[in-house]
């Protein structure tokens, strides 16, 4: 008699498990999406002329196809975020690589992570400034390193070891980067990058966060994201952000998301912010929207925090909020599917 009784209990729970698998959402076989930002913060269309709106969409736009096309052709999640990350990098529209801040001595201090949510693996560099692209440098640094997060003069022999392109800190020079921490030096505070406003018709990002981020999923399923800013203009030399931080600006787990944040990292940091919204739909079986809303308003905004995030779900789903005005966003799907936004509900 127990032996029946406890057949019949596995019999239900595997019929249950079964019930349970087909109401879950499933990811169309062979499907790929690609989610970024550029950016959160004080962010208005009044801001922005029709000219600089439209150079902000097209480089955005380039960014997504330049990922999408190394998913469309069966490459993996990693090099895809590389590939568009590495277009915001390379344009100084952005505070990333080529258009990043000036520190209080005057120089670019650049961070940059990634993490595959296949392994956990990740690898973050911090505080460079003669690397040319960072999101290539903390690939390195996860690749072919037993570290995780490398920072300063240590990070840059490193790379260089391995190919990586470095320049002259010339290259990062940019006239409105270098008039942003003119107008605040000797003030005694800092300025986080993109909220715009026009002076003389010209985009001064006295508030932005121009943070470039982006997440992935490719046609087998994995998940990956990566982070790389230029931090805060007139920032302390040596302070670190959230962004080369895993948990805190980026992470990725093919159990439940990647994500990418932007903002003003302290805050950030301090909730740990990434690993947290995974950890609500993970543990709390929150929906992303719900885990998203929780830490950007209920912990970061509580604080006095303010950015954004994008997630992309192993499902291949998009999410994005912030609580900012704000924020440079775009995705696009193998089914065809792609938007590109800037300005708060669009």
């Amino acid at each position: 008699m127990k032996k029946t009784i406890l057949l019949l209990f596995i019999l239900l729970l595997a019929f249950s498990c079964k019930t349970s698998d087909k109401n879950e959402p499933q990811r169309e076989p062979n499907s790929f999406s690609i989610v970024i930002h550029g950016g959160a913060g004080g962010i208005k269309r009044e801001y922005f002329t029709d000219e600089q709106q439209q150079a902000y969409n097209d480089k955005l736009q380039e960014a997504l196809n330049a990922g999408y096309e190394v998913l469309e052709k069966g490459g993996i999640s990693l090099d895809a975020i590389q590939a568009a990350i590495n277009v915001m990098e390379d344009s100084p529209l952005f505070n990333a690589g080529k258009g990043a801040v000036y520190n209080s001595k005057g120089n670019q201090e650049m961070d940059a992570s990634i993490m595959d949510g296949k392994t956990l693996n990740s690898g973050a560099v911090a505080g460079v400034n003669h690397i040319k692209n960072p999101i290539l440098a903390a690939r390195v640094v996860m690749d072919s390193s037993e570290h995780v997060m490398l920072s300063g003069k240590g990070a840059e022999i490193m790379v260089k070891k391995f190919g990586i392109e470095m320049v002259d800190s010339s290259y990062f020079f940019t006239q409105k980067r270098l008039d942003q921490l003119k107008k605040i030096q000797g003030k005694e505070k800092t300025e986080l990058d993109h909220s715009a406003f026009l002076i003389k018709n010209e985009l001064i990002d006295d508030h932005k966060y121009g943070t470039v981020g982006a997440v992935a999923i490719d046609k087998e399923g994995n998940i990956a994201a990566g982070t790389s800013t230029g931090g805060m203009t007139n920032k302390k030399y040596g302070r670190i952000g959230d962004s080369p931080i895993i948990g805190a600006g980026t992470y990725a787990n093919n159990l439940t998301c990647g994500i990418s944040c932007t903002g003003t990292g302290e805050y950030f940091i301090r909730t740990v912010a990434a690993h947290e919204v995974s950890n609500l739909i993970q543990y709390k079986k929150m929906n992303p929207t719900e885990a998203l809303y929780e830490v950007i308003f209920n912990q970061i905004g509580k604080l006095g925090g303010e950015g954004g995030m994008i997630l992309l779900d192993k499902y291949g789903d998009i999410y994005w909020d912030f609580n900012s005005t704000g924020m440079f966003r775009g995705y696009k799907k193998s089914d065809g599917e792609t938007k590109i936004e800037m300005f708060e509900k669009e």
